[in-house]
């Protein structure tokens, strides 16, 4: 992290509406999988509509440090194998700032019989269990032990097996592919995670030659192969995640706004819930991403009148309304008209930020660490605030400074530069009155 984006704030002019139309990004959770995926290439392998943000900044260092040549050029980021990767030289603070350095464990048994990584770190969500991914990579022939700093890795010979995941984690579900890709013969994995960025990694190796049974479901077959050697060039769909944030701050203004290039079935949970809220929006155009298999749209929002949900909000495994997208309905229930419910059960302490809208005059009460109501519709006013160390919550409090008359700043917004690209500068491009300053 440099000390410009430690310093870097966000000065807001709220209460203004929003307009035009902006376009979604290409997916963070997508790109960093598919950058681990680069390991298993000993050709090269370019990523297009891949997103500059800080999370891909961090795992680039990572892989430049350990001999991977990583280029970016009109756009597009190619990556070159070193004919031996070296872990001796691992950036270690880069390693240790995101926690999707976990997701080199699958790839790395293949080009390195024992080797360690360092414990990692990103959102500060209270204790995240990395076991799913130890006992999915266990049955291929995966040994992990665990210091007090970092994750001892070892192999002996590695051999297809049938996997039931732990927990149907994306990031373990993704380890495991990963892992299951270079063994030859066939792994099944029963409750896999079938979310968007476990289908990206799957499409993408589907081009690099390997067989997979049963993309978008909870169980999976990977065909192994010894080896791939394949120049590629791949393009990364759009981030659900990202569109979800344009849609928030439509709503939470009152605006309307077309966000285009919106991944439609990994929104449709959220869409369902909102205009059973009484949300409004148009679908204007339907078609596929780049990558031939994402199915996205064109939407325009309405402002809309909402009122609170009858039943909780909560997140589902995929299909369900997805996790990284819950965080966003604590600012909308700010104006929806009752009390919201909103139940956030895999993380013990994010909940908790949840409470930082008060000091936007929002009325939340905590009723552990879980769960928090929401009562709305309340009027938000401006305040300076320091964002939490997480990166929906600290999004979440930009998008409700967009509803919040008068002017806010926020500080420390590296959370937020860790999986947005240029937000001011999108934001700007609708209509926000945003800046930078350092």
């Amino acid at each position: 992290m440099t000390s410009q984006q430690k310093q870097m704030i966000f000065t807001v002019n709220g209460g203004k509406k929003l307009h035009g139309e902006v376009t979604v990004d290409g997916s963070k959770n997508g790109s960093v999988g598919l950058l681990a995926a680069s390991l298993l290439n000993r050709a090269p392998t370019t990523y297009t509509n891949i997103p500059k943000i800080e999370e891909v900044n961090r795992l680039l260092e990572v892989l430049e440090s350990i001999g991977m040549s990583c280029v970016w050029e009109n756009g597009a980021l190619t990556l070159v194998p070193p004919q031996k990767y070296n872990l001796d030289s691992l950036n270690i603070e880069a390693a240790k700032k995101t926690r999707s350095i976990l997701m080199f464990i699958g790839p790395l048994i293949h080009l390195l019989k024992n080797f360690s990584l360092p414990h990692s770190g990103g959102c500060k969500l209270g204790n995240r269990t990395v076991r799913p991914h130890f006992y999915a990579l266990e049955r291929l022939g995966v040994k992990i032990h665990t210091d007090d700093t970092a994750w001892q890795v070892s192999r002996g010979v590695l051999k297809p097996a049938e996997i039931v995941m732990y927990e149907s984690s994306d990031t373990a579900t993704e380890n495991v592919i990963m892992a299951a890709a270079l063994v030859p013969g066939k792994t099944t994995i029963k409750y896999a995670s079938a979310n968007y960025m476990v289908q990206e990694l799957c499409f993408f190796l589907e081009d690099c030659g390997i067989k997979i049974e049963g993309i978008g479901t909870t169980t999976l077959v990977v065909h192994g192969k010894k080896s791939i050697d394949k120049p590629l060039v791949y393009n990364i769909s759009e981030d659900p995640i990202v569109t979800m944030m344009y849609l928030s701050a439509a709503i939470v203004t009152r605006s309307s706004v077309t966000i285009k290039r919106a991944p439609i079935e990994f929104l449709e949970q959220e869409l369902l819930v909102l205009e059973k809220m009484g949300f409004k929006y148009e679908i204007l155009k339907r078609y596929t991403s780049k990558n031939k298999r994402t199915k996205l749209v064109d939407l325009k929002t309405k402002p809309s009148r909402l009122t609170a949900p009858l039943d909780k909000v909560h997140a589902r495994p995929y299909p369900g309304l997805n996790t990284d997208n819950l965080p966003f309905f604590a600012a909308i229930a700010t104006q929806a008209e009752g009390t919201t419910l909103i139940h956030d059960w895999i993380f013990e302490k994010r909940a908790l930020y949840f409470t930082d809208l008060d000091k936007l005059g929002a009325d939340t009460m905590l009723a552990d660490p879980h769960r928090i109501y929401i009562e709305g519709p309340t009027e938000l006013r401006a305040n300076e605030l320091v964002a939490p160390p997480a990166l929906r919550p600290a999004v979440v409090l930009l998008v409700a400074m967009l509803a919040a008359k008068g002017t806010s700043i926020l500080r420390n917004v590296y959370p937020i530069n860790r999986g947005y690209e240029d937000i001011v500068g999108k934001l700007r491009s609708i209509g926000a009155d945003i800046s930078i300053t350092n």
